[in-house]
């Protein structure tokens, strides 16, 4: 009926690990089952290869690196791209700048991606590690072998 709102989120689960607030970590973050973001990750978030794993960012939420997960629910911020071999939902408050790779993406009105959307080819995994970075850096050397 009209004014109703759903109940419980677009992806459920359970979650596992829980990176509150006011914590920040350096460096990347690997974890299996769910992982509710609150804080900051200055490095990439990665769930486990071959076992299921759920990223949660809230609004306060912040990720400065890859994010490799099978499913993804964004609200806050993501600078770098985000791989997810099964499904992305993108909330209003969420600003997302890098390329995000798909299976199934849900993306709400109000959300920001500065990037491309690619979605997998049939029979191609979305979350696949790209070898070169995705921006040039001045200070990496690159050599002829």
């Amino acid at each position: 009926m009209f004014g109703r709102k759903k109940k419980g989120g677009p992806i459920s689960g359970r979650v596992d690990t829980l990176i509150a607030k006011s914590a920040r970590v350096h460096g990347d973050v690997e974890f299996s089952g769910g992982l509710h973001l609150d804080g900051e990750v200055f490095g990439n978030v990665r769930g486990t290869m071959g076992e299921s794993a759920t990223l949660w960012v809230s609004e306060q939420g912040r990720v400065e690196g890859t994010v490799e997960v099978p499913s993804v629910v964004i609200n806050g911020t993501v600078k770098g791209d985000v791989h997810a071999s099964e499904r992305v939902v993108i909330g209003a408050q969420a600003r997302i700048i890098g390329n995000v790779h798909y299976a199934t993406i849900e993306m709400a009105l109000g959300a920001e991606v500065n990037g491309k959307l690619l979605s997998a080819a049939a029979g191609e995994p979305a979350a696949v590690r790209p070898s070169e970075p995705r921006v040039a850096d001045p200070n990496v050397v690159r050599g002829v072998a």
